[in-house]
């Protein structure tokens, strides 16, 4: 079956870009479109999309409140576009429940790349929000050491982990067994330099991983 997707962005022109792009893969549905948060909103309670692509720059609500929203009215799995690569914001629209970030610089392959992951409940960072994520804060005065370069699974472990998740809950989140959960807490630990899950949270939060 299709994956079932729903366009947000407030540029027309955009919008028909994206839907050229996802009309050459076979597994893929473009089930509609809006301009903004208020018709996105209505548009995924009628639609009922797998993923939405929403661009972090709507002009009538900001990137973070709708990708909350969208999460959870419509239960899809969110994609943000972006124009931004601050690992503040990345790590926010994460937060927010985005399950895939993807810059408007790579938002061919990449998107589709995308799509496909968060669609069957993996997360999907672009090389780009990626690196951006990975590297050490750059907020003057936090008090941040620099942050250790962790794998896309592992940051989906440790958000997990830092929101209260037990490993049999993670596992089943992420599509993998308990013992490979455990495997990515041990070097999780010994990356950041922390021996247990509340130290982990802390230094998850200080990262803005999660929300305090």
């Amino acid at each position: 079956m299709a994956i079932r997707v729903l366009l947000v962005d407030d540029h027309r022109l955009v919008r028909e870009a994206l839907r050229n792009v996802l009309a050459k893969e076979p597994d893929m549905n473009v089930v509609g479109e809006a301009g903004d948060a208020a018709s996105a909103f209505e548009r995924a309670d009628t639609l009922a999309p797998d993923v939405v692509v929403i661009d972090t720059d709507l002009p009538d609500l900001n990137a973070i409140d709708a990708a909350r929203r969208l999460r959870h009215r419509a239960g899809a799995r969110i994609v943000a576009l972006s124009g931004q690569t601050d690992r503040r914001f990345v790590a926010a629209m994460l937060r927010a429940g985005a399950a895939g970030c993807v810059t408007k610089f790579a938002a061919g392959i990449e998107l589709v790349r995308a799509i496909r992951a968060v669609a069957t409940g993996q997360s999907y960072l672009c090389s780009i929000a990626m690196t951006s994520l990975a590297s050490p804060a750059a907020t003057a005065g936090s008090g941040s050491d620099g942050a250790p370069r962790l794998s896309l699974r592992e940051l989906d472990v440790l958000r997990l982990l830092a929101e209260g998740v037990r490993s049999p809950g993670i596992a089943h989140e992420l599509h993998i067994c308990v013992g490979t959960v455990e495997v990515h807490r041990r070097n999780i630990m010994k990356k950041v330099g922390r021996r247990n899950v509340a130290e982990l949270t802390r230094y998850a939060i200080r990262e803005g991983l999660v929300g305090s």
